[in-house]
């Protein structure tokens, strides 16, 4: 029997356009969205509804396509395909925009801060990776330009507690980052999807990372010590889960309270899974929990747990809707 997935709220976030990306704030009570009318909307509950709070406007001039709180959860950079990054400030209920870092050639597909708040790293089409160290001025400043894909970056994600970084490229691979000695490096270089790797999750401990690509399915990598004892440690590939979706795997977030990962795709659905409580930790499975096979009336941009709300998941479409989602796990 699969666990409920009970829509909550569907909004109209952004009539007209496309809804990119939504990302809940540290403490999980507000919800900001962007899209392709060029705008950024933050949302709260008001009783048991969500609605717009704040319109952030004339930041971009082009489609806004991802947006990253900060820890602290007082700043929020916004990633645009105007070949620019905007860093807001949050002041009492509004937001100020303070600051815009330009340096990519074209399109940033991506924005996500270091989990100590001091690092902020950006991706692009022009198949970079850049790293910014902001201080305690909030002033940003490029400290490296990392050229280890030879496409299109689609993604940048954090490990939890570590300062190491991981991306996610057209050309199919997982690049995983780490400085050493002020430098920045390419440590790794995970090689296992067949087409486009469009999104990556590390998992609460940072242990194990999830990825999911054009090719339908969705990886897990586990992270090794180096078989020589010394050295660096590797990546590799412990499982699979292909055959469930039928058409790209967008984006998959990994529950950092249950454990249970979402999946957003190109087949309109969200799908959530659950590790088997029996699985080995060097080859563990994951059985399919749930599947709202019309949870948007076009392509599922994004998936995204509460960080403090067990369950409450957001979605967000082609369609410009977002979708608030409670999974209920059935004993």
């Amino acid at each position: 029997m699969k666990d409920n997935l009970t829509l909550v709220q569907r909004v109209e976030a952004h009539p007209d356009s496309r809804c990119w990306f939504v990302g809940w704030n540290p403490n999980g009570s507000l919800l900001a969205s962007c899209g392709g009318d060029k705008t950024i909307r933050i949302w709260g509950q008001e009783g048991d509804t969500w609605v717009c709070k704040s319109v952030l406007e004339d930041g971009h001039q082009r489609t806004v396509r991802k947006l990253a709180w900060s820890p602290c959860g007082n700043y929020l950079a916004s990633a645009s395909f105007d070949a620019t990054t905007s860093i807001w400030r949050k002041k009492n209920q509004e937001f100020e925009s303070l600051t815009v870092l330009e340096g990519h050639e074209n399109e940033v597909k991506c924005v996500a801060w270091a989990p100590s708040g001091n690092l902020l790293a950006t991706c692009s089409r022009d198949k970079s990776v850049w790293i910014w160290e902001v201080d305690e001025e909030d002033d940003y400043e490029c400290v490296t330009v990392l050229n280890s894909h030879t496409q299109d970056v689609k993604h940048v994600a954090w490990h939890p507690t570590q300062e190491l970084l991981a991306s996610a490229s057209y050309d199919n691979n997982i690049c995983i980052y780490k400085e050493v000695d002020d430098d920045w490096e390419c440590q790794a270089t995970l090689k296992g999807h067949t087409s486009t790797v469009w999104n990556l999750s590390f998992s609460a401990t940072g242990e194990r990372l999830a990825s999911c690509s054009d090719d339908r399915a969705v990886k897990i990598w586990k992270e090794y010590p180096a078989e020589s004892g010394q050295g660096d440690k590797s990546w590799k590939c412990v499982c699979t889960l292909s055959g469930y979706h039928d058409r790209t795997v967008y984006d998959i977030d990994w529950c950092r309270l249950t454990g249970a990962l979402a999946t957003a795709s190109g087949d309109n659905a969200v799908r959530v899974f659950r590790e088997d409580a029996s699985s080995d930790p060097d080859q563990p499975s994951f059985s399919l929990a749930a599947h709202e096979p019309n949870a948007h009336g076009q392509d599922v941009n994004c998936v995204t747990w509460n960080p403090k709300e067990a369950g409450l998941l957001a979605s967000c479409s082609d369609d410009g809707d977002i979708a608030i989602w409670k999974f209920l796990e059935q004993d």
